[in-house]
């Protein structure tokens, strides 16, 4: 048996804010008709996968993702999986934060009265050790910039790395361990997408 779960991280599907590029956190939008459509691609692609758990963030767009992925009936809420929370910046542009703020990154940065890289990072870890205690295939839908934060962290690189490693909307990830060595953590799969229009989102 692998000393490591082989969590299998999947990001939602568009909404109206991704596609615009306002950070969205704790505003629960629905998936647009594009964004279902997303994940009715990507849904065989988990189809064969014999999950032991499946657990989704309690916002309603990765909770329809894992609905469409056929997967709600076993699905666990789990308020980890949450995105990061963007606070003031919530409902913002990148590019309009840096009018006011020349130079922000959200990976350094973070949000005043949301949470700091640091915050992220320690529930990002907290969530990873809960999971690694677990074994098997691990089905986990939540959001880009927390996902890509498991990531990093799950291989040990800290949360100010996040701009080199973006998430599409309804990508597959794998969060697995290395070949030929077990306990090794390593990203065996990032980003996938089956969609023809690759966009950021």
């Amino acid at each position: 048996m692998n000393d490591l779960p082989r969590l299998y991280f999947v990001r939602h599907g568009e909404t109206a804010w991704s596609r615009s590029g306002q950070h969205t956190s704790r505003t629960n939008l629905p998936l647009t008709p594009h964004g279902e459509d997303e994940v009715r691609r990507l849904a065989p692609f988990l189809a064969g996968i014999d999950f032991a758990r499946v657990f989704s963030s309690p916002l309603l767009r990765a909770l329809q993702t894992c609905e469409l992925a056929s997967l709600a009936g076993r699905v666990e809420v789990e308020p980890g999986l949450t995105e990061w929370d963007y606070g003031d910046y919530e409902g913002r542009r990148s590019i309009d934060i840096r009018l006011e703020r020349s130079g922000w990154d959200l990976w350094r940065d973070g949000c005043p009265n949301g949470e700091s890289a640091d915050a992220v990072t320690a529930r990002a870890d907290g969530l990873l050790g809960r999971l690694r205690a677990l074994r098997g295939n691990i089905a986990l839908f939540s959001h880009g910039q927390f996902g890509t934060a498991l990531g990093l962290r799950w291989i040990g690189l800290p949360v100010t790395h996040g701009a080199s490693f973006p998430l599409l909307s309804a990508s597959l990830s794998i969060l697995g361990e290395a070949p030929g060595h077990p306990g090794v953590a390593a990203l065996s799969l990032w980003n996938f997408r089956p969609a023809d229009d690759r966009k950021a989102g």
